[in-house]
This record gives structure tokens, C-alpha cells and sequence, in this order.
């Protein structure tokens, strides 16, 4: 493999202590909240915010308030997206059924899709209000079915942001708190005197959000680990440059941490696309964000094949990959290892950001080899059930049972096997012992 980088961002041990530092003062404020509840809630939003309202969570009256603040035109827009991420959203739940099936004569097995009771949903917006990540989380919740649905966002210029509060009351939101970060993922999941646990926690955020989630993890479900934004593009000659370095600083300007990639077989390509990120940066509002992550966070990486281009995009395993070549369906066909592909030049992340209907949350720091991103599914939980109808089938059963429990040396085990086979198969098995075949009749 020749893979040759012609820009670098910053070395993995550098990553590495700003990980560190995240990870220790995550775990003092969690702490805080474990002790001192809404107390500590309240200093972490004035310190943070610099918000302290007289309750954190919005009235019905406030929220009605802040939705007339929003215009027509942003309310059918809203509404719009919404409609596409229901109509998906619904299309998933309906592939995932119900199923019962009788595996032997007079033995039923089966499993329910169950939805999460509680949901903490976190959307981002302290620097940018994130409107669409109340329809990823709150509106699939709702499609699936989740009967309490918290929403949590912070204040965005000291005050609730009308279209997010918006977004989250349409969407399904059940309860609507104006607060953000740790101390928002941390209240949801720990618990205050205002504010009951929920039983999962789910959504994007910066690498603190991120952070608090993988500490809470275990006491709360979580959909994943979905930090900083990552973009990786695939591109060929069949592109330019303007359409890459477009797709990487758009993905850039979310934080000054996200890592923007372009794997290309074309030098050429890569040299134009560096250049033009350069003349993008200074006419690009958020330039300064966006210029930060890519001198930080950006790669450039020439490959001499598609097949090592298809490497280290899997190596990778960027939450989001652009694939904008002269064979997008192979890329689709062999990619096992990203957040969600965007096929073509005529797609591009911001629509699944924002309004095509897929679900934005998905996993970054390459957990996309072992995770897919949020969708309906993460909200219900497949619990599987069984019954024995006949007296033939427990005893036939439990035949097998007694003897497999034997082999393992579980005597109680066995015994539960043995009591049916004694009492609805008619046979007398010693205490202790496993259950012999029943010999066809002479």
C-alpha cells in the first residue's frame, strides 16, 4: 500500500490529552450532580450559560410563547423535515415485527418489540442551534413509542431558542428543559429533586456531552458515542475541488475538534481542493471555527487505487462519508465501517444533517465498526418469550434439558427439568440425576 498524506492533523498523542482533560472534568461536575441535585445543576448553568431561570424546565405557556416568535416560513420548514424523518422513521419500525413461531409440537417461542419507558433527548445549540437534532431524537422517540419523552437543549444568546423549542414540541417532547451540557445529560440521567431519571439518553454533542454519556453509561442506555462531527470524502477526477473543499469545511464549521478527511486517487485533485479550502477560509463566515478544525483536525490522504482508497476509508470509520466517484454503488456494496454514506455529487452531508430524512446522530471515533446510528430500533427493546402447551412437549424437552444440565454440573438446574418430566411425562428420574431418553414402546 502507498498512501501517501498530504496534510496531517494534529498526532493522536496530542488527541489523546485533550481527551484526558475532557474525561477528569466530567467526572468532578457528574459528581457535583450525584451530590447536590439541583444545586449543582444551577451552578453549572451559570458558569457555563450564564443562564439561571426561575425553573429550568418550560411551561406550556412559555413554550406556546417562543413557537409565535417563529414565522411562518421557518414553521413549514420545520414541519417539512419533520415529515420526511417521520415517514422514514415510521417505514423502520414497521420492518421490525412481532414474530411467534412454534420451533417443536407444543412449543411456542416468540419475541416483542418493547419501547424504552424514559428518554433523555439532548440537542445541541449553545454555538449554533441545532433545530434539526430535535427531529432525529425527539420525533423518532415519539414513532417509536417511547411514553416519556424529556427534551434538553441550552440556551442559545441567554434565552430558549424559538425554533428548537419549536421543533422539540412538535416532534413529541413530552417535557422541555432549557438547559445544556453535562449538567443537562447528567440531570436526565442521575436525577434531581425537579427532574426525574430517564432510562436512556440519546443525541449528539460536543466532546463533554460525549464524555458524560460514556460515564453514564450503565446507570442510562445510550444510543452511542456521537461526538465532534467527522466528514470523510471519497472523491475522484469525476469531481472538482470547489465540491470538496465545500463538503469538508461544511462539516468543519460544526466545532474547532472535527476531523475533516479527503482520501483521493488524484493528486491533482488534492492540491486543488487544498487550495481552494484556503480561498474558501477567507470568505467563509464561520472561518474561524471551520479553519481551526481543518488546520487542527484536516487530512489529506492520495492513494494510487480505489481498493486502497476503500481501506482506509474502512479504517477510518468516519461518522460521515461523502463517495463522489466514477463507482458509488461499489463503494456502497464494500464499505462495512462509517456512520452513513451520502452517494453521489448530487447529495452532500448537510441533507442528512438537516432534511432528506435519515437520522443525523451517528457514531464518530470510529465506533461506526461496531454501531449504526440512531434510528427508531435504538428505542425498543427485543425481549423474547416461550411456552410449552403440551404435556409431551415438556417432558420431551425437558429430557434434553435435565441431561445438558448434568453435563454442566448443575444439579438445580436439572431438577427444574426433571419435576415436568416427572410430572407431565409420567417418569421417575432420582434427585439429581438427568433424565434418560424415553424408549420407544416394544
Amino acid at each position: 500500500m502507498t498512501i501517501e498524506y498530504l496534510k496531517r492533523g494534529k498526532p493522536v498523542t496530542e488527541r489523546d490529552a485533550d481527551d484526558a482533560r475532557v474525561r477528569a472534568s466530567v467526572e468532578a461536575i457528574l459528581a457535583s450532580i450525584e451530590t447536590d441535585g439541583d444545586k449543582a445543576v444551577r451552578e453549572f448553568s451559570e458558569k457555563f450559560d450564564h443562564y439561571s431561570p426561575a425553573s429550568f424546565r418550560l411551561s406550556d405557556s412559555e413554550i406556546e410563547a417562543l413557537m409565535n416568535r417563529v414565522t411562518a416560513r421557518e414553521m413549514e420548514d420545520i414541519r417539512f423535515a419533520q415529515a420526511q424523518v417521520r415517514r422514514f422513521a415510521e417505514a423502520q419500525r414497521a420492518s421490525m415485527l412481532d414474530i411467534e413461531i412454534e420451533t417443536l409440537p407444543g412449543v411456542i417461542l416468540g419475541h416483542k418489540n418493547i419501547p424504552v419507558r424514559s428518554v433523555g433527548c439532548y440537542v445541541p445549540g449553545g454555538k449554533f442551534p441545532m433545530v434539526a437534532s430535535a427531529h432525529m431524537s425527539v420525533l423518532t422517540a415519539s414513532v417509536a413509542g417511547v411514553p416519556r419523552i424529556a427534551a434538553a437543549t441550552p440556551p442559545f444568546k441567554g434565552e430558549p431558542n424559538p425554533a428548537v423549542i419549536a421543533a422539540m414540541h412538535l416532534g413529541g417532547a413530552h417535557e422541555i428543559y432549557c438547559l445544556g451540557g453535562i449538567q443537562a445529560v447528567g440531570a436526565l440521567a442521575i436525577g434531581t429533586e425537579t427532574i426525574e431519571p430517564v432510562h436512556m439518553l440519546v443525541g449528539p454533542g460536543n466532546a463533554y456531552v460525549a464524555e458524560a454519556k460514556r460515564q453514564l453509561f450503565g446507570r442510562v442506555g445510550i444510543d452511542l458515542f456521537a461526538g465532534p462531527t467527522e466528514t470523510l470524502v471519497i472523491a475522484d477526477e469525476t469531481v472538482d475541488a470547489e465540491l470538496c473543499a465545500t463538503d469538508l469545511l461544511g462539516q468543519a464549521e460544526h466545532g474547532y475538534n472535527s476531523p475533516a478527511v479527503l482520501i483521493t486517487n488524484s493528486r491533482r485533485l488534492a492540491t486543488e481542493t487544498m487550495a481552494e479550502i484556503a480561498r474558501l477560509l477567507k470568505i467563509l463566515p464561520t472561518a474561524e471555527t471551520a479553519g481551526r478544525s481543518w488546520e487542527d483536525y484536516g487530512e489529506v490522504i492520495l492513494c494510487e487505487s480505489y481498493e486502497e482508497m476503500l481501506n482506509v476509508a474502512n479504517d477510518i470509520a468516519s461518522e460521515h462519508v461523502q463517495v463522489m466517484t466514477d463507482r458509488d454503488d461499489w463503494f456502497l456494496e464494500n464499505m462495512h465501517s462509517y456512520g452513513a454514506l451520502f452517494l453521489g455529487a448530487r447529495t452532500n452531508v448537510a441533507n442528512g444533517d438537516k432534511v432528506i430524512g435519515t437520522n443525523h446522530t451517528l457514531p464518530t471515533k470510529k465506533a461506526g465498526r461496531y454501531t449504526g446510528g440512531l434510528w427508531v430500533g435504538k428505542f425498543l427493546k427485543t425481549h423474547s418469550y416461550q411456552k410449552v402447551l403440551t404435556d409431551e412437549a415438556a417432558a420431551s424437552i425437558g429430557e434434553y434439558c435435565s441431561r445438558l444440565c448434568i453435563l454442566e454440573g448443575f444439579v438445580g438446574h436439572a431438577e427444574q427439568a426433571n419435576v415436568r418430566v416427572r410430572r407431565y411425562g409420567g417418569r421417575n428420574i432420582p434427585y439429581g440425576e438427568g433424565a434418560e431418553p424415553m424408549k420407544a414402546a416394544e
